[in-house]
This record gives C-alpha cells, structure tokens and sequence, in this order.
C-alpha cells in the first residue's frame, strides 16, 4: 500500500516539475524574442524542451 501512495505523489511532482520547466523556459524564449511571431515560436519551444534536453543530451554521449 505504501508504494502505490509513493508513486502516486511522485507522479505529481514530475508534473510540477514539467509545469515549471515549461514557465520558466516561455519566460526565457519570450523574453529573447525579436518579435511577435518568434515570441510563439518560443511557447512551442516552452512546451517541447524536454525533447530539446534529451536530444543534446543524446548527441553530447554520442549515442
């Protein structure tokens, strides 16, 4: 029974981690964007940068 609660919260953490990841990578793109079309093309970067981080991560290994 414990484990089932433990992965449970530790399903909504990564969430929480996911969610913040995504503000704090729209605040980044937005604020480095030259326009407004580059300001959505960062919401769509905001919302894929864990595919982003395991791909650099990927190539950096060589794998």
């Amino acid at each position: 029974m414990a484990h089932i609660i433990h992965k449970k919260v530790f399903h909504k953490s990564g969430g929480a981690v996911y969610g913040l990841g995504v503000i704090g990578a729209a605040i980044y793109y937005i604020s480095n964007s030259t326009g407004f079309w580059m300001g959505v093309l960062g919401i769509l970067k905001a919302l894929l940068w864990p595919a982003f981080l395991v791909y650099e991560l990927l190539k950096f290994l060589g794998a």
